[in-house]
Order: structure tokens, then sequence, then C-alpha cells
């Protein structure tokens, strides 16, 4: 199954992810990843979508998508460290991943966010994603 990063979402103080399931009255129904719950989330709620997402590199930016296929390459048959790893190896992580990323604009702590999502995905969704041009004909 396909993941449509459209439709998965990050909520400002409320951990791990959630998938949208419908627009509700006041604000959106999702519902979480991990446990299957589904929560109401108010117009008041910050929600972003992780297609919206981009890290910032030395030259331009770069969409989550492909920031979670550059790390997939990364590691190999290895295992993503977790957000509690020590900052050096979440560094190295993403110099491999992404080499020319700007040190001055994407810090530690989003490189702690990126990789939490990361492992989500893979755990309960999938890093095959619907590709733009599939998102475009399903609009249609």
């Amino acid at each position: 199954m396909q993941t449509d990063l459209r439709k998965i979402l990050s909520v400002s103080g409320h951990h791990g992810l959630y998938e949208f399931i419908a627009q509700a009255r006041n604000g959106i129904i999702a519902e979480s990843l991990s446990d299957k719950k589904r929560t109401v989330f108010d117009a008041h709620s910050r929600v972003t979508t992780l297609a919206d997402i981009s890290i910032f590199t030395k030259d331009a930016e770069v969409r989550l998508a492909e920031v979670f296929l550059s790390i997939k390459k990364a590691l190999g048959d290895a295992e993503c460290p977790g957000a509690k790893a020590s900052d050096d190896e979440l560094k190295a992580l993403f110099v491999k991943a992404i080499p020319d990323y700007d040190e001055d604009r994407f810090y530690v702590s989003h490189m702690k966010k990126v990789v939490e999502w990361y492992n989500e995905i893979v755990k309960f969704a999938s890093l095959d994603f619907v590709k733009e041009d599939e998102q475009q004909q399903e609009e249609a």
C-alpha cells in the first residue's frame, strides 16, 4: 500500500503522526498511525501535512519524502537511530543521507523530529509514496 504524505499529519503538542480521515464541523478527524485511535482536532490546532514539510539544503529545499528515501538508502539494512540518539549520531546520518543540508537552518532538534517520523512511517505505513503525478490524476 502506498503512503500519501498529504494525508499524514503532524499536530503540534501531540505525539506521533495521524492520518486524515474526514473534515469535521469544527476541524478535522484524524486517526493515530500507532494505536488507530481517532481524535478531533479543532480549528485552533496547528496541523501540518508531511507533504508540506521540506528541509533546507545549501542550494534549495528537499521535500520530506525525498529525505525519507535518502535516509533509507543511506541506512541500507541498518536500523534508523531513534530520536534519543546522540547529536553526533544524528548528524552523521544526515551527512550521509543529505550531504548538503544547511547546518545553519536545519538543527539537531529538526533531525530528531525527522527520524521520529521516519521510524513511525516505516513501522505503521510504507516508504512507497504516492507520486505527485498520481496525486494530480486522483484529484482530476
